[in-house]
């Protein structure tokens, strides 16, 4: 009987847990939303399970929240953005990040006239939560892991001036000729001494940009972002947003890429679906895109 109990219990078991939307809501000038999901996935199984799988489970937790300001002929949009997974297999030796994001955007804007028209200033910043690790083996077969990225390393912050088209909340452009950068690391990912031979070595490689026994890097250039919600039918909501860069103080043709397209698919008032991808092309960073999806299933209300 307890062999039969264990068996149950162990068999493939799968949860999605679940996720909480706040519809928007209008106090005075201010419109604020906010999107909190949680995501759990479980697969078990005993000795004795011949179809083959190994036990794992995965977590992910995404939170955004949007505040918009808009009085005569002002406009304020501000959003930030988490979003943390970890996954793990039965005998591995390390919990593995699936998604680690944190930002913060702000966008204020002066209508021009009677358009859709605005002077824009924007404020940006991205980094992450949580320690970054490559994982291999030493001589003697072990797992281990080497740490190479953390909180603030990198780091980016962005500010820009230019001009903003915006038709409603859900639909947007913004351009910014003027636009700074700086990049912040970790000097622990950088220091390599002062051997010049060791320090162009390094720099053929670089750290996110940043050059031997630095912990910044400066950038000057163009941004554009843009940004469009769409309800393609009663029960599917599109979301895009756009972000490009071009450095202007070295190699302005290798523009830097950001783009997110998301979907939720609302089966019914408690049920929804969650489609995520996300493309990246920083050649400071890798050399090719960088790619991300994520796909959840779970309950949904408003609150």
């Amino acid at each position: 009987m307890k062999k039969i109990l264990l068996l149950i219990i162990v068999c493939l078991l799968t949860f999605s847990g679940f996720s909480q939307e706040k519809k928007e809501a209008t106090k005075g000038p201010w419109t604020k939303a906010t999107n909190l999901s949680l995501l759990f996935n479980q697969a078990a199984f005993n000795n004795q399970w011949q179809s083959g799988g190994t036990s794992n489970y995965a977590a992910n937790i995404g939170l955004t929240h949007d505040a918009n300001y808009s009085k005569d002929k002002l406009t304020w949009d501000n959003r930030i953005v988490i979003d943390y997974g970890i996954a793990n297999q039965k005998d591995q030796e390390f919990t593995r990040k699936t998604n680690d994001r944190f930002e913060l955007s702000s966008l204020v804007g002066k209508q021009i006239k009677e358009t859709p028209w605005y002077y824009s200033f924007f404020l940006n910043a991205r980094t992450q939560l949580t320690n970054g690790y490559d994982f291999g083996e030493n001589e003697e077969g072990n797992p281990i892991r080497s740490e190479t990225t953390k909180i603030l390393s990198p780091g980016y912050f962005q500010a820009g001036l230019g001009m903003l088209w915006k038709k409603n909340d859900n639909l947007k452009l913004n351009i910014a000729p003027a636009t700074a950068r700086l990049i912040l690391v970790n000097s622990q990912f950088t220091s390599v001494g002062q051997s010049q031979s060791a320090i162009d070595a390094f720099n053929q490689i670089g750290y996110f940009g940043v050059k031997a026994n630095e912990t910044s890097r400066f950038e000057f250039g163009a941004a554009i972002g843009g940004y469009g919600k769409f309800t393609l039918s009663k029960n599917v909501v599109m979301e895009n947003v756009l972000n490009l860069y071009s450095n202007y103080l070295e190699d302005p043709k290798n523009v830097d890429i950001d783009y997110t397209i998301s979907l939720v698919m609302s089966v019914n008032k408690w049920i929804t679906a969650n489609v995520a991808f996300q493309a990246i092309y920083d050649d400071n960073a890798a050399k090719g895109f960088q790619i991300r999806e994520a796909l959840g299933v779970g309950l949904t209300y408003g609150f």
